[in-house]
């Protein structure tokens, strides 16, 4: 120890050049013993030698160390970091996850609605509902669907759990190598919970989500459920979500009976529905179902010959919008159901009165004619209804092309139906006392400043009821409405059938009040079914999935509005507008058929209504904006599509009579009246208005009154008679009444 007070110099530690490549150590010669420095030629510590093998130790051991901090450290260093990253994921994921509902609270939506519309033979005719198609379970489907879904989709769904760390790394992998996402790392379990649960958006959020609702479908659900549900949801493109719906939309089929091309085809649209669609773009669509095929391939589900078999197959064509006449149909019976049960809550099966044999046959009909004449006549439009004498609806075609246009002319439209109005006319006129083998005189009328004229502008004299009917005779029609009163005709009208509004006045006789084909239709079923109202109907039977009832219609039970009589005279008469009227070209071989023309002013509208004891049949040709077709009249082409149709329809039926057999005219109660008289007190006009009173109804008819001593049928305005021919002398018209002259 140094004694206190005494002054010795210390023995610093040298810090020279030499030193500071060496160990920070004393040797013996620098230690200080007793206060005093102690140098022994004792033998130090590090032997010379061994210090002067380099002339830089102290670098020599900064180079060892480095080389271990090239492996060692780095796994160190990864190691702690990897520690910290799971630190930061599972404090990211347990965010995340608090801001989520409580696992306990979680349940799949349900999916929305579907309304499932077959035929009588139990055919799907179309699917209403959000998702567009009904949800099929995966035995149901075909098995290429799945397969294909999982070779492009997720390789090994049926092995993970919920996520695919190996097909997360390929795909991280892929996309670096190729420099831009080319593929995704999600499994179809993820999929699905972001299309259940999540927003499209892509946050970090919603990925951390979307993997805990993947664990979570994985726990409670088996394989098969998820990948059914997956199925019956996704969006394959074209507003068709699931299997079903896209099925049918792009290849009109059931996904039960999709093949291997069609299912390469719907996976191959998952990575872009609305872009490769085929109704978009088939090439695309065709290209990206290669790529399907060959990871099935590589997968082991197909084999090579298989894949020649797909390849073989033409391209798929799907139309931009749904097609076929069904569709008409489909929209129709979605109307009624909502009238009939209100809101559409969970799947339902909806029958229909439709006949999908005769739907096709009709529709084939109106677009035959089309194709055949339409743009030489200048129509682009047609429409049909069929019905059966309850009033159910066998057949309906909207128009042309669904895909094209999806309103419905045979329902919606109302339009004038011209002379295919006058049976109603003539009815109301027989139940007021008129026989067929009535007499009245053809001749040129005036009832207040409306002159009614025949199509083909010539006059026939004295002619029986009978024969005015079969020629379309405007002016006994306008005749016939101002004896009975066409206030009477509406009457009769409404009770059979027709619910638009008609104007009172006596170009009702002409058709010049608007009605649709359907109600047009179903109101001429009475004359084939014995005189009972067939109120138009298309739905059968409505029940859940699970089969209980919802709705069941009950039109057994209809009122009688036309007694047999009066039916009887109508059929005789109607029979002869086909057998030698303006109807010859709706005639059929082997039935019984009656019906009635229409055409309206200058060829706007032309319609043919008929039937047989079978069916009741309208159609219309025309065009929607209302253009002039070129000389069309109701005993043209609709009466040539008619009889096209009826006659399919008929095929392999027994012929049966219309009711009523000929009609037996009663004795007389007193001598028939001469109508010159009429035609003389309508030229001369001016008078009070005499109409005769409410339908009669009995076993007989009694005798035709006598006729009104005059008539003043001013009823306000009416437009000229029926169709658009020349004139070749100057008559009264609307026109002329507008400007005065």
């Amino acid at each position: 120890m140094v004694s206190r007070g005494k002054s010795r110099d210390r023995i610093e530690p040298s810090f020279d050049e030499e030193r500071e490549e060496e160990d920070f150590r004393l040797d013996a010669d620098d230690r200080v013993i007793g206060g005093r420095q102690v140098r022994s030629g004792a033998k130090k510590s590090r032997p010379t030698a061994k210090r002067g093998k380099s002339s830089n130790p102290r670098g020599r051991k900064a180079k060892s160390n480095g080389g271990g901090f090239g492996l060692g450290k780095l796994i160190y260093w990864g190691f702690v970091l990897s520690i910290w990253c799971g630190i930061g994921v599972v404090g990211l994921v347990a965010y995340y996850g608090s801001q989520m509902p409580s696992a306990s609270s979680w349940s799949i939506p349900e999916r929305p609605p579907n309304m499932k519309i077959v035929s009588v033979e139990g055919t799907v005719i179309a699917n209403r509902g959000a998702t567009g198609g009904e949800a099929l379970p995966l035995e149901e489907m075909s098995p290429f669907i799945p397969q294909a879904v999982m070779a492009i989709e997720d390789r090994r769904f049926y092995s993970h759990f919920g996520v695919d760390p190996l097909g997360l790394a390929r795909a991280i992998l892929t996309n670096v190598t190729s420099g831009r996402a080319v593929q995704g790392g999600s499994t179809l379990t993820q999929q699905l919970a972001k299309n259940l649960f999540l927003s499209p958006e892509r946050t970090i959020e919603r990925k951390v989500q979307e993997v805990l609702l993947a664990f979570w479908l994985e726990q409670k659900y088996t394989k098969d459920q998820i990948m059914a549900m997956y199925l019956n949801r996704v969006f394959f493109g074209s507003n068709a979500y699931g299997v079903e719906a896209a099925a049918r939309r792009y290849f009109n089929k059931s996904a039960r009976d999709v093949n291997l091309g069609e299912a390469a085809l719907l996976a191959g649209l998952l990575k872009a529905p609305s872009r490769l669609s085929p109704a978009r773009d088939p090439e695309a669509a065709e290209a990206r179902a290669q790529v399907v095929l060959q990871a099935m391939l590589e997968e082991g589900y197909i084999t090579a010959d298989e894949i020649k078999t797909a390849m073989s197959q033409p391209p798929t064509k799907a139309k931009r919008y749904w097609s076929g006449a069904g569709q008409y149909v489909a929209d129709l019976v979605r109307d009624e159901v909502t009238m009939l049960i209100g809101k559409v809550t969970e799947d339902i099966l909806v029958e229909t009165t439709i006949d999908m044999t005769l739907e096709k046959k009709a529709e084939a009909a109106l677009t035959e004619s089309l194709a055949a004449e339409g743009e030489k006549v200048n129509a682009s439009q047609a429409a049909l209804v069929s019905i059966d004498g309850t009033g159910a609806i066998r057949a309906l075609v909207g128009g042309r092309d669904y895909a094209e246009s999806q309103f419905n002319r045979a329902v919606k439209a109302k339009r004038q139906p011209g002379s295919a109005f006058k049976p109603f006319v003539y009815a109301a006129a027989v139940e007021n006392g008129l026989r067929p083998t009535s007499v009245r005189n053809d001749a040129p009328i005036r009832i207040g400043s409306w002159t009614p004229e025949n199509y083909d502008q010539k006059y026939r004299g004295q002619v029986t009821a009978t024969q005015a009917l079969a020629e379309s005779l405007n002016t006994i029609a306008a005749q016939l409405v101002m004896e009975v009163g066409p206030d009477q005709v509406i009457k009769v009208a409404h009770r059979m059938g027709i619910e638009s509004e008609l104007q009172n006045n006596a170009s009702i006789a002409l058709g010049t009040s608007e009605v649709s084909l359907l109600e047009l239709t179903a109101a001429y079923a009475p004359f084939m079914n014995g005189g009972y109202k067939a109120t138009p109907h298309i739905v059968r039977r409505i029940s859940k999935a699970d089969g209980s009832l919802l709705y069941e219609n009950n039109y057994l039970e209809p009122p009688k509005v036309l007694n047999d009589g009066v039916v009887a005279a109508m059929n005789g008469m109607m029979r002869d507008v086909i057998d030698h009227g303006t109807g010859k070209n709706a005639r059929l071989s082997g039935w019984e058929a009656a019906g009635k023309t229409g055409t309206t002013q200058s060829f706007r509208d032309a319609l043919f209504v008929g039937y047989t004891s079978n069916l009741t049949t309208g159609i219309w040709f025309g065009n929607d904006d209302g253009q002039s077709m070129k000389k069309v009249t109701g005993g043209g082409l609709p009466a040539k599509a008619w009889h096209d149709f009826m006659t399919a329809a008929h095929q392999g039926l027994a012929p049966a009579p219309l009711p009523g057999g000929d009609f037996i005219e009663p004795a007389p109660a007193q001598d028939p009246v001469t109508i010159g008289t009429i035609t003389s007190d309508v030229l001369q006009g001016g008078g009070e208005e005499r109409y005769s009173g409410d339908p009669v109804y009995a076993e007989q008819y009694p005798a035709e009154p006598a006729p009104s001593e005059e008539f003043n049928g001013s009823q306000g305005p009416v437009p000229p008679a029926e169709v658009g021919a020349t004139q070749d002398t100057r008559r009264t018209t609307l026109l002329d009444l507008i400007l005065g002259q």
